[in-house]
């Protein structure tokens, strides 16, 4: 009788250390689980390659095509030089500029593209390389990636600007850096170098010379309004010297101003559709970084849109 005792008193015993070893167990699988989930990157900062003008920190996926086209018509209000207004269509009937574009996943990190557009018939190639990505528990808080281009432009040089083909090429470096606050909110900013081979020697009325090289920094912004709507904005402010003031009298251009972009994003599958307003013509930023000419406070924005369609191999 008393070893029957002892043996139910054993059994007892085992039983609540064997319970007690698979809640520890659980316990740790729960937290390893949970530190898993937390260590995981956050995923669609921004839902395209692109924000109006400005870049974005996602890349193509591997062994995937971004195949887009932009398209910026003409100024939507009626200029002093004729341009836009009811006569134009609010600038509908005029094309400032048309990219087509091809954009390749090598990895999921790297994206290398093509692309074509009609303002200055330029031929451009870009690399992005997404370096960091940032993580559901902070631990990495931002995502970042490094953007370079070169564009080419074979058009046609009645001034003789072109003494040879480096001096048709032009650069951009550009670090992209961004943060998803929230499911609702991302923004970033993009530090970039502008280097083109040659420029007029022109001087604006405070003396400062044309530069080869300039400096720009570039905010961006995504607000979702629904689960397939957002508010989209970009923005460049230009640290160049010729550009701060009136420019050369010999320039075709007056004055030069900072890119401002806004619009609306609309996700419909494979698609992203961005209906877009800016005062920037050019669509590449070889192109709308130095050669922005029209101002938002004088009416001078224009209407278009971008829109991609992503193909998987």
């Amino acid at each position: 009788m008393n070893f029957s005792k002892y043996i139910l008193f054993l059994v007892f015993i085992l039983s609540f250390l064997s319970i007690t070893a698979q809640d520890d167990l659980m316990d740790m699988l729960e937290a390893e689980m949970q530190d898993t989930s937390e260590n995981e990157n956050v995923w669609a900062t921004f839902k395209a390659i692109k924000v109006i003008n400005a870049q974005t920190i996602e890349t193509v996926k591997g062994k995937s095509l971004d195949f887009r086209v932009g398209h910026r018509f003409g100024n939507i209000i009626e200029q002093a030089s004729g341009s836009g207004g009811f006569h134009e269509f609010f600038g509908i009937d005029n094309a400032a500029d048309i990219r087509i574009s091809f954009d390749y996943g090598i990895t999921d990190n790297i994206q290398i593209g093509f692309g074509r557009s009609k303002q200055m018939e330029a031929l451009d190639g870009s690399f992005k390389w997404r370096f960091l990505s940032q993580t559901e528990n902070s631990k990495m808080p931002v995502s970042a990636v490094w953007f370079t281009s070169a564009a080419f432009t074979p058009a046609r040089d009645p001034d003789s600007l072109y003494q040879n083909l480096a001096h048709r090429l032009s650069y951009v470096h550009q670090l992209v850096i961004a943060r998803k606050f929230s499911s609702w909110l991302s923004l970033e900013v993009l530090p970039t170098i502008v280097h083109r081979n040659v420029v007029r020697r022109y001087f604006n009325e405070k003396g400062q010379e044309e530069e080869n090289t300039f400096f720009a920094l570039g905010i961006a912004g995504r607000i979702k309004v629904t689960k397939r709507i957002a508010l989209v904005a970009d923005y460049f402010h230009l640290f160049s010297n010729y550009r701060s003031a009136t420019a050369d009298t010999r320039d075709p251009f007056t004055n030069y101003y900072a890119p401002l972009g806004v619009g609306v994003e609309i996700e419909t599958g494979g698609h992203v559709f961005t209906i877009n307003f800016t005062n920037s013509g050019g669509i590449t930023e070889n192109n709308f970084l130095p050669n922005t000419t029209d101002s938002w406070s004088t009416g001078a924005f224009k209407y278009g849109f971008n829109i991609s369609r992503v193909f998987h191999f």
